[in-house]
């Protein structure tokens, strides 16, 4: 089959398209290489058909489409702090252009699997946090996500099969700092034998899934029978940011601290996801730890590879 991932030169975009190619189907990128690199593909490149295109051009995406048979749509700015000072920006990115994907799977009666995110429902009162929670985001960013789950509602009602999938922490090898890059920047400071830096007091519950789990579950969605949902997408597990630093230290064995600052505005106090819809109906849970994926990076030749 011909699938197209918009941002597939990205952290979660790049690891979708490799799974793709490793199944056997005909893969063709759409990414503008705003913060996506072409080396992401390095792998697969003479198996994939590259386009450098802005998702808010319609008429050039809507052109690439008319050949797919579904599409994955990763394409976003994701910096919760740039969101505040870019609201135009985010908004234009994140919402008009997730518009014109849907607006293109109308017309050319693909499915999508689209990136939401775990920011949808803000600061909730408790956990593990079910799909049904208020959605009650409290960053920009958060926001924008909100109007294209909005948007995916809407398209639904016109017959297009919109799945939302609700990223909470991802981590994996290619992360940048820009994307929820908690795991990279305490990994950054440890390289260097520096304490890493936590805003806050550190007892922030946060839920991180591995990449590859990721863009397993993105896969097994568009395969799915299901034609319309919004599914959590994480590891169902609780780490505070304290803990997270405690671990990475520990496994570097270096003598380090962590050095506490001032928390960060939009930052949500807890977050951890209930992934018992996702494992019922897409029969999918993740399968990666990520304690034994720090271990594997400190053993490779003592470096911290990210």
């Amino acid at each position: 089959m011909h699938f197209a991932v918009t941002g597939g030169a990205g952290f979660i975009g790049n690891n979708i398209v490799k799974n793709l190619i490793k199944r056997g189907h005909n893969v063709c990128v759409i990414d503008n290489l705003n913060t996506g690199k072409l080396e992401n593909l390095e792998p697969v490149r003479n198996k994939v058909d590259f386009f450098k295109t802005d998702i808010r051009d319609f008429d050039k995406i809507n052109q690439i489409l008319t050949k797919m048979d579904g599409v994955f749509h990763q394409a976003a700015l994701t910096v919760v702090q740039d969101s505040y000072t870019k609201k135009d920006e985010y908004y234009d990115v994140n919402v008009k252009g997730t518009r014109n994907i849907f607006e293109s799977a109308k017309r050319n009666k693909l499915k999508v699997v689209f990136a939401s995110s775990s920011s949808i429902y803000g600061d909730t009162k408790e956990i593990p946090i079910k799909e049904n929670f208020q959605r009650n985001p409290i960053n920009p960013y958060g926001d924008t996500k909100l109007q294209t789950e909005i948007l995916a509602e809407e398209f639904s009602d016109y017959g297009v099969q919109i799945i939302g999938l609700r990223y909470f922490n991802v981590y994996g090898i290619g992360q940048n700092k820009a994307y929820a890059g908690v795991i990279t920047k305490f990994l950054d400071k440890v390289r260097s034998n520096q304490q890493p830096i936590i805003f806050g007091d550190g007892q922030q519950i946060r839920d991180f899934v591995s990449v590859e789990d990721v863009a397993e579950a993105n896969v097994m969605a568009m395969f799915s029978d299901i034609k319309n949902d919004f599914f959590n997408i994480g590891s169902g597990k609780k780490l505070s940011i304290k803990e997270l630093a405690e671990m990475i230290i520990q496994i570097s064995n270096l003598e380090l601290e962590p050095k506490f600052e001032n928390m960060r505005e939009g930052d949500v106090r807890v977050s951890q996801a209930d992934t018992s819809m996702a494992e019922n109906m897409l029969k999918w849970k993740s399968k990666k730890e990520l304690n034994k994926w720090l271990e594997d990076l400190f053993k490779m030749d003592g470096k911290i590879e990210n």
